[in-house]
């Protein structure tokens, strides 16, 4: 390497300073394989809001989702409307209204209660469960109920309420009716079984006077008699008592509603209101869901420190998103796109580490990833150094020859261009030259061809040769070795692997490539590694035990 090559000092974020030297045409740099640590960053809180912050766009989206559902959901779906009414309840003497007060509140909400307040609507459509699942009651005191009906319009919750006010009345009266009918059964069943026992008492004593029966003997009889007929007679007022039916008269006069069902006031404002903002933050919640957990579960790496172990070279340089002609205005598409403050500074990184004008140098351009951020850069290098008076030649070996559309080239071949002020010449190989030979070093036996000659002949009097090439596995990069002997790798974060970015630096390093620099795009503000390359310690010996 000769002595006029200039060395560039690494960034802050480069391998401890040391300075590196880009080889000239015909000289090459075997670089050594630097071990590659398959360890990545920590999942932090830090790490979780960058990839949230990343995935404004999801989310944001998601939100505007879920308003849109919220809004249609209220619409297509109203919320329904309340009506309340209050039950005043009277009880028996019996009766502990402490405890009194729950079993009414169960019945009111029994389905055999809905039922009979359906009948009363006239609803034969609702379902008794679905029904009794639109209205709640609730204790306001040991004798007061409170009833709360829901309905699609304020007239029919009006309806429903005292409807089931009514239906819980008069179920419950039905019940202490039923429940008096049972206690008159069983007492008229004790009436007809003490008159017997005293009609058998009198037959009796008959009979043991007409047997000329002692006074000892009728005394005892007579005495039986009078407590039979004592029994009788209680027996006769306890079913008179019931019969009269108190129970069943304070039940249905003394319990009432209270106070008629009204509808209860609700800000329609308010509920709309509501459902936007539930729907808002469900899609916000699902789109945040899906960045964390998307960030979490992606083996793509974004920290330099990862970038640096998976590619076996130091992360130098790191520049937050290059925007894309696609996403730019159709007046800064193309070239325009390259004054972007990304841009420059990943061209002024380029010219840096190249050597000053005394020598001819070549440089290959080496993304993984996507390509067009680095034909993007690499494009605006070759235009910068032709109008600083350099010659150029530019090389597109990509998928797709993203360079070249963006010089206007379309078809493959050796061309001067015009970009600007500057003329540029450009190489591009044909669909069947998949692994071309350069004009660099030696080339594979058979491998040059009619484009290897003319990609020559415009080296010669050319000052720099940068390639744009992407590495596939399935090739290899030995044809890249004679193109240029040093590369600087441009990674994309979040687009690439560790495996994809380890391949790409082993095949570089295979093909003899030194990769004098990594620049990552779009780096993370968050990101605090440094993409050092970490170097082993020296073993110490151990000491003779003496």
């Amino acid at each position: 390497m000769s002595d006029h090559d200039q060395a560039v000092v690494q960034s802050s974020n480069g391998s401890r300073g040391r300075p590196r030297r880009i080889a000239s045409f015909d000289d090459f740099s075997f670089g050594e394989e630097q071990p590659a640590d398959v360890a990545t960053g920590l999942v932090s809180v830090g790490f979780l809001w960058a990839a949230i912050r990343r995935s404004a766009r999801l989310w944001g989206a998601l939100a505007v989702i879920g308003l849109i559902i919220g809004l249609g959901y209220y619409f297509t779906s109203p919320p329904a409307v309340k009506a309340s009414t209050s039950v005043l309840l009277t009880y028996g003497q019996d009766e502990s209204p402490a405890s009194a007060i729950f079993d009414n509140q169960t019945m009111a909400e029994s389905h055999a209660v809905a039922s009979l307040a359906m009948k009363k609507l006239g609803d034969t459509k609702d379902v008794v469960g679905t029904f009794a699942a639109s209205y709640v009651v609730g204790v306001v005191t040991d004798r007061i109920l409170d009833i709360q009906a829901s309905a699609p319009t304020s007239a029919q919750a009006v309806a429903r309420a005292n409807a089931i006010a009514a239906a819980f009345l008069q179920f419950r009266a039905g019940q202490e009716k039923a429940i008096q009918q049972a206690q008159v059964a069983q007492l008229t069943g004790e009436v007809a079984t003490a008159q017997a026992s005293v009609e058998d008492l009198q037959a009796k004593i008959a009979t043991e006077r007409a047997q000329g029966a002692t006074a000892a003997q009728l005394k005892s009889l007579t005495s039986q008699l009078n407590q039979a007929q004592v029994n009788f007679s209680t027996v006769q007022q306890l079913v008179g008592s019931t019969k009269a039916g108190s129970s069943v008269i304070q039940a249905t006069a003394g319990s009432v509603v209270l106070d008629p069902a009204s509808p209860l006031p609700a800000s329609k404002t308010k509920k709309l209101a509501e459902y936007a903002a539930y729907g808002i933050i469900g899609g916000l919640a699902i789109g945040i869901a899906i960045a964390a957990i998307g960030a979490i579960i992606s083996d793509r790496l974004r920290r330099r420190d990862d970038v640096a172990r998976a590619l076996g070279s130091p992360v130098r340089l790191s520049v937050g998103p290059v925007r894309l002609s696609g996403r730019l205005p159709r007046s800064k598409r193309g070239l325009e796109a390259a004054g972007d403050a990304e841009v420059r500074q990943i061209v002024a990184h380029l010219e840096g580490v190249m050597p000053s004008r005394e020598r001819k140098v070549a440089l290959a351009v080496i993304p993984v990833g996507a390509p067009a951020a680095a034909a993007l850069a690499t494009v605006a290098l070759a235009v910068s150094c032709a109008e600083d008076g350099r010659r150029v030649v530019l090389a597109d070996l990509a998928a797709g020859a993203p360079a070249a559309a963006l010089l206007g080239v379309a078809g493959p071949g050796v061309t001067s261009v015009s970009a600007g002020s500057a003329q540029v010449v450009l190489a591009v190989p044909g669909p069947g030259e998949v692994a071309p030979a350069g004009p660099v070093g030696r080339a594979p036996e058979g491998a040059r061809s009619k484009f290897s000659e003319e990609v020559a002949a415009a080296c010669g009097p050319a000052d720099l040769l940068l390639t744009l090439a992407t590495l596939d596995p399935a090739l290899g990069a030995d044809h890249l070795a004679s193109w240029a002997s040093n590369g600087v790798a441009m990674v994309t974060a979040g687009t690439s692997s560790w495996g994809r970015l380890h391949a790409a630096g082993e095949m570089a390093r295979l093909a003899g490539i030194t990769l004098i620099s990594t620049i990552l795009v779009g780096a993370d503000r968050s990101d605090e590694s440094l993409g050092v390359i970490e170097e082993p310690a020296p073993l110490l010996g151990l000491r003779e035990l003496s």
